[in-house]
């Protein structure tokens, strides 16, 4: 009986390395997701409590983006739209130990993104792991009053000068 050939061996090896590695990043993803989804049929709940009332799920937008001068239109989902003392949000619900922070540019750059697409007063971070709803304003950039002003004293002084 011949014996397998050392290269083979090593193949065979790799080969079932490569294979274990991508049923850990499968088993990873589902479990990420199975969690996600646990957290958004608890964040409706979590949601109630604080007082919301949710007006829709799963909400489709797009935002319209000018690149080089052509149109681009980009599409969204938003987890929920929820109503509270006649003001409206975008709920966003993120489970685990890094999306729901802030810190994390992708959940920072998709709150502001929602806001911007969404005709809403502002954004809902909902972490239903933590039990924590967290109210997010994005603030208009403030308009300079100094125009006005500027306006103001060219209208005086021409009323001035007519009066006289």
């Amino acid at each position: 009986m011949r014996e397998p050939l050392p290269w083979s061996i090593a193949l065979a090896c790799v080969l079932l390395l490569l294979v274990a590695r991508a049923w850990e990043r499968s088993f990873r993803a589902r479990r990420r997701m199975a969690r996600a989804r646990e957290g958004e049929a608890s964040a409706r709940g979590l949601l109630a409590r604080r007082g919301f009332d949710v007006v829709a799920e799963q909400v489709a937008a797009s935002i319209t983006l000018r690149v080089d001068g052509a149109d681009s239109s980009h599409a969204l989902r938003a987890d929920y739209v929820v109503t509270r003392r006649g003001r409206r949000y975008v709920a966003e619900v993120k489970t685990g130990r890094v999306a729901p922070s802030l810190d994390h540019a992708p959940t920072r750059r998709q709150i502001l993104e929602y806001c911007t697409a969404f005709d809403v007063d502002g954004a809902l971070l909902v972490e239903p792991e933590c039990d924590r709803v967290r109210e997010i304003a994005v603030p208009r950039a403030q308009r300079s009053v100094w125009p006005w002003i500027a306006l103001g004293m060219v209208t005086g002084g021409a009323l001035v000068a007519l009066w006289r």
